[in-house]
């Protein structure tokens, strides 16, 4: 078939995708305006399929006439926009309707020959595309934009600055000779776990904002595990819900293994390689747990984080969590050299009653010369599992009586494998 086409002249083909593709763009106006206009209104109208193609078609007769220097297809366009201007006019005197996206899309049609002659057809056909789906998707932008709160906008805005802006200006050279991290890796930590957070946050607010409870927890998982873990229990003991919420936990649990493996693939893929099989087994073992306690059980419409899963974009959030990685990038140097693995063990083991990010972050970016993968795979798995052990403790004071019996059980059966798999390491 491709060489088929190949023996074709080139004005031919070209001819007849642009036609293909400006017939597609009118049928899906014909079809928009079909769902949105009512009979008496059809008369005001731009044009559907046969106006957008021979749009599409005068824009590749104008243009080929003289590619160089383009002027008949300047002109084409000057009294294309002359009449769409008078439409356009005349449109809001009888209507009052300032709606512009009929006339853009005629002005991107018209403009589909010198882009297929000039650039790969991929992109002709990912024009294309976006305009179809950008059309088709009205409704769903002005859903989503009615969830924006007022400072959505500027949240995105701190996100670009952080990751576009100040991350590149960064300089590559280690702070220190005892403290081999550097002021771009130092920020690149706080780009990475804020985006998994802000990620986490988004599918929340905006993908599902009335998630039953198990996917409330899953997406907390990729927040915070321990803030999940925190909310849930407070919830379980004030509207005696205890049902659902041990698998919740542990299944937000499991999402934390998920979230510490893509930043350790992101940071260090030797170790994120090599991590890889113990964080499997925990995900897995987290999975069948959490669907163990789910057996039989209803589940329901959790608003768990209402008011706990808050925007992660804070700057509030960024300083502390800069100021725990400096600080656990000088504790690991100096614990590590004096005590070696032993040492690393201890540290992780501190470590787990904290926020572990910072720490497990700083051993993601460690010199591995100085310290081999499998103690880095071994102090990861100790911290995880002494954070298990107190995300356990807050669910046992914080959350209803019914709950203590299964969380305890699943929470030791993931801290006993996870420190079977560190003594396999030392």
């Amino acid at each position: 078939m491709m060489a088929f086409l190949r023996h074709l002249p080139i004005h031919l083909v070209n001819f007849l995708i642009i036609t293909l593709f400006s017939l597609l763009i009118g049928l899906e106006q014909k079809r928009h305006h079909i769902d949105e206009e009512e009979d008496e209104n059809t008369a005001l109208l731009f044009g559907t399929d046969r106006t957008f193609t021979l749009i599409g078609i005068l824009g590749f007769i104008l243009y080929i006439i003289d590619p160089g220097s383009l002027i008949p297809f300047l002109a084409g366009l000057g009294i294309l926009s002359l009449f769409l201007a008078i439409y356009y006019v005349n449109k809001i005197r009888l209507r009052s309707y300032f709606g512009l996206t009929s006339i853009i899309i005629a002005l991107i049609t018209y403009c589909l020959a010198p882009l297929i002659y000039l650039e790969p057809h991929w992109l002709v056909m990912l024009v294309v595309v976006t305009v179809l789906i950008f059309v088709e998707i009205k409704e769903n932008l002005f859903s989503i934009s009615r969830k924006f709160d007022r400072d959505e906008f500027t949240t995105l805005a701190k996100f670009i600055i952080i990751t576009g802006v100040i991350l590149p200006l960064l300089p590559h050279h280690p702070i220190s000779p005892r403290i081999n991290i550097s002021p771009y890796q130092f920020w690149l930590a706080i780009v990475a776990v804020s985006g998994i957070s802000y990620f986490s946050y988004l599918l929340k607010k905006f993908v599902f904002p009335h998630s039953g409870t198990i996917l409330t927890a899953l997406l907390g998982g990729l927040y915070s595990s321990t803030a999940t873990t925190v909310i849930l229990a407070r919830k379980s003991r004030e509207e005696k819900e205890t049902g659902i919420t041990p698998a919740a936990i542990i299944g937000a649990t499991g999402v934390m293994y998920i979230r510490i493996l893509m930043l350790a693939f992101i940071f260090n893929t030797v170790v994120a390689l090599r991590l890889t099989g113990f964080f499997a087994v925990l995900i897995v073992l987290s999975a069948l747990i959490s669907l163990l306690f789910m057996k039989g059980r209803k589940t329901v419409k959790g608003e768990a984080f209402a008011g706990g899963h808050r925007n992660p974009l804070e700057f509030k959030t960024a300083l502390i969590f800069g100021g725990l990685f400096a600080f656990f990038a000088v504790v690991t140097s100096l614990v590590i050299t004096r005590y070696g693995n032993l040492g690393a063990g201890i540290l992780s083991l501190i470590v787990g009653v904290t926020d572990i990010d910072p720490y497990i972050l700083n051993l993601f970016q460690g010199d591995i010369t100085k310290i081999s993968v499998d103690t880095i795979v071994m102090a990861t798995l100790v911290a995880t599992a002494s954070n298990n052990l107190m995300k356990l403790i807050y669910a046992l004071s914080l959350g209803d009586p019914g709950i203590r019996k299964r969380v305890t059980i699943g929470f030791v059966i993931l801290i006993v494998v996870s420190a079977a798999f560190a003594l396999y390491l030392i």
